[in-house]
């Protein structure tokens, strides 16, 4: 048997508050998008479902702005193995290791640079100020 061949267990509800979720909408913002018709409660039961009727489905994913496919069809964990499956060489390699990418410079210095900057700054500020209240002295 291919593997084509065996029945996805889909969650045509689960995807949709995955999506509404994705989205930042509240079910409540949904609800409100759907129509008036629509309540928060109606919006749980929804996402209760295993399949959706076609014509909902289809006034869903044109809410969420998203393809009826992608709500008939999104497979979380299809996507978790698609993404573990990846071999990025700077974060790992054949055998497992950690390779990070290193900075050329130290952190630490570069706050201290920004740091004695900031002391300069401030002492030449300090100083016009002593200015400025010379000048008012000796105008007065």
């Amino acid at each position: 048997m291919n593997t084509t061949d065996i029945p996805k267990n889909i969650h045509q509800g689960r995807n949709v508050k995955r999506f509404r979720e994705m989205l930042g909408l509240k079910q409540e913002a949904l609800a409100i998008e759907l129509g008036d018709d629509w309540s928060q409660k109606r919006i749980s039961l929804l996402e209760s479902k295993e399949v959706l009727e076609p014509e909902l489905l289809s006034q869903v994913a044109k809410v969420l702005k998203v393809p009826e496919e992608a709500i008939k069809n999104f497979d979380e964990q299809a996507a978790v193995t698609y993404f573990n499956t990846f071999n990025d060489n700077s974060f790992s390699n054949s055998n497992g290791t950690f390779h990070a990418n290193y900075c050329t410079f130290n952190p630490i210095d570069k706050w201290l640079e920004v740091i004695e900057e900031n002391k300069k700054l401030y002492e030449r500020l300090l100083q016009s100020e002593r200015e400025k209240v010379e000048i008012l002295k000796n105008k007065g």
